[in-house]
């Protein structure tokens, strides 16, 4: 999939894009099935909300589920990423993030590459995030939240909060969440299951919990670029991995060819 001069301008612009129907909803329908397994294992990787026994994340689900290792390698959503950075990428993180409902918890407000920076000193900004949606995200189930332009700003000033959620984030505080939303506007993209974001690894975002009936379930795969690489291992390696080859897109029908296979 090649992005057009308009949506790079707006990517470099607004630090974002949103690309509806990107997945079918077969594809989606392959991927979301897998998803009841995987949240049922007792595993590391799966990290729970604090308040119970659901699954807020789990890491690093395409290096042992068929399904998400075929989606970490789709050249739908390899091949505009390679475009928008600039060189080959690996994968730096995999997670498939779920706010189920009535229980899914907030996101704080961060920059991921401010973490990325802090806990595993990547050396640059030069990595993104791509998000798949597996369900309908609508303003009811927690939409993530971007303030448009802010990864101009280079990597602000963060403190590292270990008790608001069950997962640490180095995050933002209010009065500057307040000024730059006043300087640039509050967005929260929605769209159907199969829809896609891109956005750049230091636009600041969070999203609230979801108190809907509507189950909220997104992948995220967090790319970098080859030259790149991490310099830092003190987090898991399902957290933040190691395996800096540059991935190879595997043919466009890899996720529908994989479910006949099975």
């Amino acid at each position: 999939m090649k992005l057009t001069s308009e949506q790079k301008g707006r990517f470099a612009d607004e630090g974002y894009i949103f690309l509806p129907d990107v997945f079918t909803a077969d594809e989606v329908a392959v991927m979301r099935g897998e998803v009841p397994r995987i949240f049922a294992q007792r595993r590391p990787e799966n990290v729970r909300e604090r308040t119970g026994d659901v699954v807020r994340t789990a890491f690093a689900t395409h290096t042992y589920d068929p399904t998400f290792a075929a989606l970490a390698r789709h050249p739908r959503m390899v091949e505009p990423v390679i475009d928008l950075l600039g060189g080959p990428a690996y994968i730096h993180q995999f997670k498939i993030n779920a706010k189920a409902a009535f229980d899914g918890d907030q996101w704080q407000w961060h920059q991921d590459y401010g973490t990325w920076s802090n806990d595993d000193d990547m050396p640059g900004p030069h990595a993104m995030n791509v998000a798949v949606f597996l369900d309908d995200v609508t303003e009811f189930n927690g939409a993530l939240m971007f303030i448009p332009r802010s990864h101009k700003l280079g990597v602000l000033e963060a403190g590292h909060d270990l008790q608001t959620t069950s997962y640490p984030l180095w995050t933002i505080d209010n009065d500057t969440i307040r000024r730059l939303v006043g300087e640039g506007g509050l967005v929260a993209p929605k769209g159907k299951a199969g829809s896609v974001l891109m956005f750049h690894g230091n636009l600041v975002h969070a999203s609230p919990g979801n108190l809907s009936p509507f189950d909220r379930t997104i992948v995220y795969v967090s790319l970098n670029r080859v030259d790149n690489a991490i310099r830092r291992f003190k987090r898991p390696e399902w957290i933040a991995h190691r395996d800096f080859r540059p991935i190879e897109p595997l043919p466009d029908d890899c996720l529908l060819t994989l479910s006949k296979a099975a």
